[in-house]
């Protein structure tokens, strides 16, 4: 195997043929280029076993060769390439003697479809497209050379392929006994610089009987064996056909060798026969099968009730069909859905991010959510940069995500998702309300990143753009598929000359077998039949409930990161602000238009009965001052839940603890409505005549008084939560909030005696604002202050003691924690399927 010399910019590199050399500006490649038309990760030279190869990994200005650009090339010696431009890009001179290859001629290489699965190790394999004047036939790629399988500690003659038919990325060899160590760190055996592996991440260790087992090392992301993810801190024992990732790597020991997979994004992806079948049977996606090619642009269209949506979360494992798999790179992606949601970017309709917060801000918390606890601001900080720099929102990082343009908006969306690198993106209606310019701008920036690299799949009603898409999956109603292929050739499929006569068409013929007519077509036989006649192969692994994806953030870790998120997002928005102390001083003085003369002691008796005269003030301004708590507190956080759905199913998949999220809310909506609550009772019993002495706070009277009124804030504030986390949309929780308040009017004892009321006393107990006025009523003496009519039919809960007061605040305690177990259990709704079983 001879060895080639590399020299570009006075260096000079020998390569050697039993490894991978990167070429780009990643300061972690082994031949680093600085210049701003070089991708991060531009190329790779190897030796396939026969010649020399030069592969681009979809740079977007491209590598070139005798002034073409080329992506593929097996290269003679004497050979020079230009990286990023074809007459001035960085020089690369690779020469030495190079068995078995001819001098480099490379021929032009116009975008080469469609492509079609072949069988369910063949990867990707060319079709002949439509002839078109000047088209050239591109020679077919030589397959890469076998790699004898040697049996040995761990691997074997059986081991499957990882990436389709794709040679390994890099060789490492092992020695007995030796611990090769990986991670991100500089000073690790096997650096991976990858921002989704922990600095020392995983170890392989040589067992005693020969064997080899992998060792996490605490990983945040998580270490995975066929898949699924090994315990944090754990071992598992490695056999012949086992594969492990690590982050965007994958790796295999074939002998005594380990062999690295990187998924530079140059993925496969396939979905076969997929079907979905809701309650009552009704099949909503029926028998759905098309292969994506990797590093290309597919539009999926269709009518409204063709299943564009509920194809979109079948592929994305948010809700997994019935029936069928979906592929990624010959992998399961429902049973592997641990590990390869990482390489997986969804960005929904809806914005995706805290509009109140700068573009900036926004990405720098869900940088620090996602990534690793263990990297560094620095880090992250780079990530960001490179992310604004790519997608052209480095001249408005400044901004505030709301002041930005709807297609701006929807970049810094596609934004978040690219921080962690993923090779496959979702987009769901990404031009949805925009003007046709900003339309043709969002599309051609998915073209982009497409042929940067990515493989993207857009779920749009626009058609407008359809001509730049590498392929076109038009749904017929029912879910079916009406046509798979080149967009060029869509309408001559359907026989019309505009898209709104297709649309047209499947609303006037809606009983009519279009997935038949697909099936039975030409087009069927060159895009598609393969697909559905291969039967794909995928590692065997446990079922889906064994699966429990892992954090990249411990959970105080994500907790401080949420509620310093959301405090940014309250501090920013100066009406919320305002309307936080507005309201509950605005209730608080309302109760002083009540007899502002008269205190909330007992009056004296009556000197001719004997009776005690009704303070019917007390209990007004209670009832007064419970309501105002009660509003103001579910106010607070009925609609914060629903406003935040979609960006918290998304951050869900992507390992955010549910637990920390709803804390984080508790505490921060909490501390607001506590304040308000003090606010409230400060303005409410400062002007009154109250007892000198409380039950339990001694002399603090009105802070006694105060407390329960705080209490009541807070469990009303839970009660919002649940009223958030059922609600579909946000304008159903006004009529919601309007009627808890209400209920709270009635249920408070002031109005009427609840006590003996059979059925409505009990089911009073259900609202905080009677174990509210019930505290405070105690110690108030509501018993004296308002005796019953029957001498003797005192309420129990008004008792003037210390422990009706504690059971009184008790109770009003248990039902916001009971509030807080209905809201987790309610979030659970809202999360990936997948993630559920």
């Amino acid at each position: 195997m001879p060895e080639l010399v590399l020299e570009s910019n006075g260096r000079t590199w020998t390569l050697d043929p039993s490894r991978a050399y990167t070429l780009g500006r990643d300061p972690q490649g082994d031949v680093v280029l600085d210049d701003a038309r070089v991708s991060w990760r531009h190329a790779t030279i190897s030796f396939n076993g026969r010649s020399w190869v030069i592969e681009d990994h979809g740079s977007t200005n491209g590598t070139f060769v005798q002034g073409q650009r080329i992506h593929h090339l097996e290269f003679g010696s004497d050979t020079v390439l230009n990286l990023g431009n074809a007459t001035d890009g960085p020089r690369v001179t690779l020469s030495g003697a190079v068995a078995g290859a001819a001098a480099a001629t490379p021929q032009a290489q116009p975008r080469q479809q469609p492509y079609a699965a072949q069988g369910a190790n063949a990867g990707w394999a060319q079709q002949a497209p439509q002839q078109q004047p000047g088209w050239q036939q591109p020679a077919p790629q030589q397959p890469a050379a076998h790699i004898p399988q040697q049996q040995g500690p761990g691997g074997g003659a059986g081991a499957p392929p990882v990436y389709g038919d794709r040679s390994p990325t890099t060789f490492h060899q092992f020695s007995l006994g030796r611990v090769m160590r990986i991670g991100r760190a500089l000073e690790n055996d096997l650096v991976v610089s990858d921002l989704q592996v922990s600095r020392n991440h995983a170890e392989f260790h040589s067992t005693p009987d020969g064997r080899m087992e992998i060792r996490d090392l605490g990983s945040h992301n998580g270490t995975y064996v066929n898949g699924l993810p090994i315990a944090k801190g754990g071992s598992q024992l490695l056999g012949p056909t086992d594969i492990v990732g690590v982050g965007h790597s994958t790796f295999r020991i074939v002998g005594d060798r380990l062999e690295e997979f990187v998924d530079t994004g140059e993925v496969s992806f396939s979905a076969r026969h997929l079907t979905v079948t809701v309650d009552g049977g009704k099949q909503i996606l029926k028998d759905v099968s098309f292969g994506v090619p990797e590093k290309s642009l597919i539009a999926v269209i269709g009518p409204s009730g063709s299943g564009k949506s509920t194809l979109l979360k079948a592929l994305t494992g948010y809700r997994p069909a019935n029936q069928g798999e979906v592929l990624y790179d010959n992998r399961n992606l429902y049973k592997q859905f641990a590990e390869l949601r990482q390489r997986i970017g969804l960005v929904p309709q809806d914005d995706i991010l805290h509009k109140e917060l700068t573009v900036k801000k926004a990405l720098t918390y869900a940088a620090k959510l996602r990534f690793p606890a263990d990297t560094t601001a620095a880090e992250r900080e780079s990530r960001i940069d490179e992310v604004l720099r790519e997608l052209k929102l480095d001249i408005h990082k400044g901004k505030k995500v709301t002041s930005l343009s709807g297609g701006q908006r929807k970049r810094v969306s596609v934004a978040l998702e690219l921080l962690t690198k993923p090779s496959l993106i979702f987009l769901d209606e990404p031009t949805s309300g925009l003007d046709p310019g900003m339309d043709r701008d969002v599309m051609q920036l998915l073209r982009g990143l497409a042929d940067d690299g990515r493989t993207v799949l857009v779920v749009t009603h626009s058609v407008a753009e359809l001509a730049i898409c590498d392929k076109l999956l038009v749904m017929a109603p029912g879910g079916s598929v009406a046509y798979f292929g080149p967009p060029e050739e869509a309408l001559n499929f359907f026989g019309y000359d505009t898209w709104a006569d297709v649309f047209s068409a499947f609303e006037n013929y809606r009983d009519y077998d279009w997935a038949g007519r697909w099936k039975g077509s030409q087009h069927y036989q060159m895009y598609a039949a393969d697909i559905d006649a291969v039967a794909p192969q995928s590692v065997q692994v446990p079922a889906m409930q064994a699966m429990k994806p892992p954090k990249p953030q411990g959970w105080m870790s994500q907790f401080t990161t949420l509620v310093r998120r959301y405090v940014s997002v309250i501090a920013s928005d100066k009406g919320f602000l305002a309307l936080m102390v507005i309201l509950p001083a605005v209730l608080g003085a309302v109760s002083l238009l009540i007899d502002a003369d008269k205190g909330l002691l007992p009056n004296p008796p009556n000197p001719q009965t004997g009776r005690i005269i009704p303070n019917g003030t007390a209990t007004t301004v209670l009832l007064i001052l419970a309501v105002g708590a009660c509003f103001a507190g579910a106010a607070n956080s009925v609609r914060e839940l629903i406003k935040e759905r979609v960006i918290y199913e998304r951050e869900r998949a992507t390992g955010l603890s549910r637990s920390a999220y709803l804390m984080s809310k508790v505490f921060v909506l909490g501390a607001i409505t506590v304040l308000q609550g003090l606010l409230v009772g400060v303005i409410g019993f400062s002007s009154r005549e109250i007892p000198e002495e409380g039950l339990v706070f001694g002399g603090f009277t009105m802070l006694e008084l105060s407390v329960p009124i705080m209490a009541l804030g807070f469990t009303s504030m839970m009660f919002g939560l649940i009223i958030s986390s059922l609600v579909k949309t946000a304008e159903k929780t006004m009529p919601l909030l309007v009627m808890f308040a209400i209920i709270q009017v009635v249920f408070t004892g002031c109005l009427f005696a609840l006590h003996g009321s059979i059925g409505v006393n009990q089911f009073s107990f259900l609202m905080p604002s009677r174990w509210a006025v019930a505290a405070s009523g105690a110690t108030l003496d509501f018993n004296r202050i308002s005796p019953p009519e029957t001498a003797g039919d005192t309420d129990p809960l008004w008792e003037h003691t210390v422990g009706a007061w504690a059971m009184d605040m008790g109770a009003l305690l248990v039902l916001g924690v009971v509030c807080g177990f209905f809201v987790a259990r309610f979030l659970r709704r809202h999360e990936p399927e997948v993630m559920r079983k």
